[in-house]
């Protein structure tokens, strides 16, 4: 019998090597490869650095593609590009469409992979209505890693070809697996925000692009009590806004509530805050959907999936980590919504919402266009 041939994305954290190294337990033909990328504080060579150590501590090929250049056009621009429509663009979901489940799972089947593996926390499950390997995408073993929004572009016809061995495991558990084979990065931290950014905030990186240009902050009754940096720098729920209080004309008063931005306007070029993460400005009952992939043929019977003109009972996420919350997915005229059994929190259009059944079985998702 043939032995199967897996290409493992390794970015040099413990996630990806710990893949790896199941990977090669298990049996299969592992090759580790480095996927270059754009790199803006140059932080990025240390990571490579880890997963060729960690690929010879294991005895696995390595090698490094180089998507530098087509990183910068299809991640980074996208994600500029949005913040100068004024909507916040998710590189991360980006990132894994174009380059890790784009060029590299190309290039992969190209060299004659059976299989691309990440590092990612979900859970592949085998599907009996469908051809044998094709499966279903869920919800990680440990919820709180779970990375599944990040992959609703996903095909299934990819997704025959895709594996991800840590899924069934809490991070603990891969941290003392990766100890256990002996992997010199086993505590390395995790990354933390855009990957591409390294230590650099998204408002200094966006500066460089998006000229600041002053503005109104306005509160939720219209009124000006201040004055921003530029509306595009800022998102929907936005809390840290780089402005006092004092610049505001808000008085410190006793149990303060921190201000979040409720809504933005770039034309106009004002933004508008609210006090508190409970005020009902930062919440939104119904979110219009566009660019919408089903990771499972659209027909009424089939899990919970549409037909081209019904309404569907579904968990959805707005947000990274957001708890998931009852909706409706409706389908009407070729136009997708979600509507909310209660409004959600900091919903802003260009951000991914992920639908799933019931079961934690991701169905799809898309990317909003509005929310009321």
């Amino acid at each position: 019998m043939k032995i199967k041939r897996v290409f493992v994305g390794m970015s040099g954290g413990v996630d990806s090597s710990v893949a790896a190294a199941l990977l090669n337990k298990q049996g299969y033909e592992v090759i580790g490869v480095h996927l270059k990328c754009y790199n803006v504080d140059g932080c990025a060579a240390q990571d490579a650095e880890d997963a060729r150590r960690v690929a010879e501590t294991i005895g696995i090929p390595f090698y490094t593609f180089d998507f530098e250049k087509e990183y910068k056009e299809k991640v980074v621009e996208y994600m500029i590009g949005g913040y100068k429509k004024g909507i916040t663009p998710n590189p991360d979901v980006m990132c894994n469409k174009e380059i890790k489940f784009g060029l590299f799972y190309e290039k992969a089947m190209e060299l004659g992979a059976d299989f691309v593996a990440t590092g990612h926390y979900v859970l592949k499950i085998e599907n009996s209505c469908l051809p044998v390997g094709m499966g279903k995408l869920k919800i990680a073993r440990d919820r709180a890693k779970d990375q599944s929004y990040f992959l609703w572009t996903l095909r299934s016809e990819q997704l025959a070809h895709c594996l991800f061995p840590i899924g069934e495991y809490t991070k603990p558990q891969v941290r003392k697996l990766a100890a256990r084979f002996g992997l010199h990065n086993a505590q390395k931290k995790d990354s933390q925000g855009i990957c591409f950014l390294g230590q650099v905030s998204l408002p200094d990186f966006l500066k460089k692009y998006i000229k600041p240009k002053k503005g109104a902050i306005l509160d939720i009754h219209g009124n000006e009590i201040g004055e921003h940096h530029g509306a595009h720098l800022y998102t929907i729920g936005q809390r840290h806004l780089g402005i006092k209080n004092q610049e505001l004309g808000v008085k410190n008063k006793p149990n303060q509530k921190p201000f979040y931005v409720a809504d933005k306007d770039v034309k106009k070029n004002v933004i508008v805050i609210a006090e508190g993460d409970k005020h009902p400005a930062l919440y939104k009952k119904e979110v219009a959907l566009t660019n919408i992939n089903f990771l499972m043929p659209p027909v009424a019977n089939y899990n919970g999936a549409l037909t081209r003109q019904s309404t569907t009972s579904v968990l959805a996420r707005v947000r990274y980590r957001q708890p998931l919350a009852k909706a409706k997915l409706k389908m009407k005229n070729e136009k997708i919504s979600l509507e909310f059994n209660k409004p959600v929190k900091f919903v802003a259009a260009g951000q991914s919402v992920v639908f799933y059944n019931k079961k934690g079985v991701m169905l799809g998702g898309g990317v909003i266009k509005s929310a009321k």
